[in-house]
């Protein structure tokens, strides 16, 4: 999980690096995060032959050694120590060490020391940002010409829609902001109509556009989450990239292409 040092309110997870691990990539909607992200990732000719690949704001890495597994060349990029020193660890044990980089830094300072690369991934990183329509543009100049940023973020409009559902209506009415803050649910959801003009103004186009957790968040008993697992799965795979459940993704995935 990335956020850059240049901003006063961006999050840095190096204190709760191990708390993520637990609650979000070690559950089924990290699981189901991560099998709609390959699925839409598998499908771009750009990733057909090993190529190289900047994942900014890798985390723990889990996305980035599913890719180097598969042939390509990632650098993880993280502004987190120790979310970079899990994901290293788990390289070593995978033996994907050689196929990997790691830097601890800035966005800014990626824009400032590294090269372009037809491929860049940005996931789960932009709600926790000051500026994130200034990260989009930094991205832009991270991004190849004709090449493709996959840029995952937090769905202002399905976490509206989830409270209503909840009966939050106090928290919605007062703007989705609460005098409670939960250290690993996102300060800054973003609204998908916001992000998509902020990229078309950088210089991207909208090539796909996916709802990531469509279904599961909203499943009555949460027990089913893992009891029907496989079955939740294959309908966010059906569905997810159709409208109106496109829309209602907790996190919204969009595929986009330098100009």
């Amino acid at each position: 999980m990335y956020t850059s040092m240049d901003y006063k309110i961006d999050r840095n997870f190096d204190s709760i690096a191990g708390k993520f691990q637990r609650n979000i990539y070690q559950t089924t909607k990290g699981r189901l995060r991560q099998e709609v992200l390959l699925r839409d990732l598998a499908a771009l000719a750009d990733l057909q032959r090993s190529t190289a690949i900047l994942d900014v704001g890798a985390g723990q890495g889990q996305l980035a050694l599913a890719l180097a597994a598969q042939g390509h060349r990632v650098t993880l990029a993280d502004i987190s120590a120790e979310m970079l020193m899990l994901a290293r660890q788990s390289a070593q044990d995978a033996g994907l060490t050689t196929q990997l980089q790691f830097k601890h830094c800035s966005l800014q300072q990626l824009v400032d020391t590294e090269r372009k690369a037809p491929v860049v991934l940005c996931h789960a990183m932009l709600e926790w940002l000051a500026d994130p329509q200034q990260a989009i543009e930094q991205l832009y100049q991270l991004t190849e010409p004709g090449g493709v940023l996959s840029l995952m973020f937090f769905n202002q409009d399905a976490r509206r829609f989830g409270n209503i559902l909840y009966g939050n209506f106090d928290y919605v009415s007062q703007g989705l902001t609460g005098s409670k803050t939960v250290q690993l649910s996102p300060q800054n959801p973003l609204r998908p109509d916001d992000v998509l003009l902020w990229c078309q103004q950088a210089g991207f186009t909208l090539e796909v556009k996916t709802g990531v957790r469509c279904f599961h968040d909203y499943v009555r008993e949460p027990a089913m989450q893992q009891s029907h697992y496989q079955q939740l799965l294959a309908l966010e795979l059906q569905y997810n990239q159709t409208e109106p459940y496109a829309s209602l993704g907790k996190y919204m995935h969009f595929v986009l292409r330098v100009d």
